[in-house]
């Protein structure tokens, strides 16, 4: 299935050859946590919204407010983004910079979570100039959670300063 799908999206055979992109299935022990800035509910594993909701609940003690943008995304999810991009005329060079191809999203493993602050615009980089980012990354790592991708990391994706993961 995930072969055809990229063959539809025209992703290269060659994607994540090197091996500095893993693949991800999907998660299946999903709960319902919140819902995102745009309403849509959104689902982590259940180990994982135990620690985001404690991770939040400490946040809110020291006035940071940490809202969810995106958790758990299926391969159908990811597909249909990529899909929409493309419509958009965007060119898959640039979409697979900033999109894992279907099958290689850290959000299919419901641990991943895209956050957002009141004070900043949701998925630029403007994150990492909040008091959020800064209590993130001084804190994240007491609920398991470390910033999946900055600058210059090695599965090639843009910075990512509001892109966390719980490890497994």
């Amino acid at each position: 299935m995930l072969r055809e799908l990229h063959l539809e999206l025209g992703i290269p055979d060659n994607y994540a050859s090197d091996g500095e992109r893993p693949r991800f299935e999907e998660a299946v022990d999903l709960v319902e946590v919140e819902p995102n800035l745009h309403g849509n509910m959104q689902s982590l594993t259940t180990a994982t919204s135990a620690r985001w909701r404690d991770m939040q609940a400490a946040a809110k003690d020291e006035a940071i407010v940490l809202l969810m943008v995106s958790g758990f995304r299926s391969i159908e999810y990811q597909a249909n983004l990529i899909r929409r991009k493309l419509e958009a005329g965007q060119s898959l060079s640039v979409i697979l910079n900033v999109n894992a191809a279907p099958g290689f999203s850290e959000h299919h493993t419901g641990r991943a979570i895209d956050i957002a602050t009141p004070d900043s615009e949701p998925l630029s980089e403007a994150f990492e100039s909040t008091a959020a980012f800064a209590w993130l990354q001084e804190n994240a790592v007491n609920f398991g959670f470390s910033m999946s991708y900055p600058r210059e990391n090695r599965q090639g994706f843009i910075y990512e300063p509001w892109h966390w993961a719980k490890t497994a």
